[in-house]
């Protein structure tokens, strides 16, 4: 079976290590843009909760659509 948490967070980090590389302050984030750059199809609401999961103190929620999981969601983690 395929882990498709394991799948999101690998993509993820390796935005996160891009950014640092490239001494970003902050990375935003848009779930839409992610599930489409992962491939996925019908996979948005684990989208949402692997970049929820993923935010630290600090982080935060630009947008959230209003029935929480949707392709509009907008994270900014700071690195």
């Amino acid at each position: 079976m395929v882990n498709l948490k394991r799948i999101i967070d690998a993509e993820l980090q390796k935005r996160f290590n891009e950014a640092k590389v490239n001494r970003n302050e902050y990375l935003d984030i848009i779930s839409g843009d992610l599930h489409k750059q992962l491939g996925f199809k019908q996979r948005m609401p684990s989208c949402c909760h692997a970049m929820r999961e993923m935010m630290k103190t600090g982080d935060l929620i630009l947008y959230a659509p209003p029935k929480r999981n949707g392709s509009t969601l907008k994270v900014r983690y700071f690195l």
